[in-house]
């Protein structure tokens, strides 16, 4: 199989974290978000562990709930950070911060909430090469999710500010003690799907051939 540069190029550059065009009022079937899941669960993962779970939130009243352990985890972060950068040049960073107090107000009201999990826990004091171990086996698939969505004109946003209260939220949905929440990631269609590639600096600025 030959794949269309052009298009998996599209896909890769134009998936955006989105927030303020997810449609809040168009329901998600089911039959998609299984489609998107049974794709990310082609993701590599350390070892062939296969420990990603995921927790599909439809309930409004939970998703109510987690939007407000959202909003407890991250609004003097973001409001804080957005009234710094309101008299900054950067425009691009603005409409980022703006985007997200957005979702803060209106996280609740998107029509489905997925959280991306993975079976254990690091130990007390885990080296950084078993975290990056973990994390590197559940971030893959839950990129693969994102872009299975867009290609079905679905957005998401990758979030962990719920995180702040994991507890909370593990208690809410049932989720086991041995089970590690990663991200809470708002899904919907989005208004439109003309997304664009951001704006970034070229790749040499960030590139070391050979050694720093």
């Amino acid at each position: 199989m030959t794949l269309d540069r052009a298009v998996c190029d599209e896909l890769l550059s134009t998936t955006r974290a989105v927030r303020k065009r997810l449609d809040l009022t168009r329901p998600v079937p089911r039959s998609v978000i299984e489609e998107c899941i049974a794709l990310s669960m082609q993701a590599p993962t350390g070892s062939n562990s296969q420990g990603w779970r995921w927790v599909v939130v439809e309930d409004a009243d939970k998703r109510r709930a987690l939007a407000d352990l959202y909003r407890r985890g991250g609004e003097d972060y973001l409001t804080t950070a957005s009234a710094q950068y309101a008299e900054s040049e950067d425009a691009q960073t603005q409409r980022v911060f703006g985007s997200a107090i957005y979702l803060l107000e209106h996280l609740h009201e998107v029509p489905v909430h997925v959280i991306p999990c993975l079976a254990g826990r690091p130990p007390e004091n885990v080296p950084a090469a078993m975290m990056a171990g973990m994390f590197g086996s559940i971030f893959p698939a839950v990129w693969s999710f994102q872009l299975a969505l867009r290609a079905r004109g679905l957005g998401s946003c990758l979030t962990t500010l719920h995180l702040v209260h994991e507890a909370k939220a593990a208690e809410l949905l049932g989720i086991p003690d041995d089970v590690m929440q990663v991200a809470l990631l708002p899904v919907a269609y989005t208004v439109g799907t003309d997304f664009r590639p951001a704006d970034r600096p070229p790749a040499s600025t960030i590139t070391h051939w050979d050694a720093w």
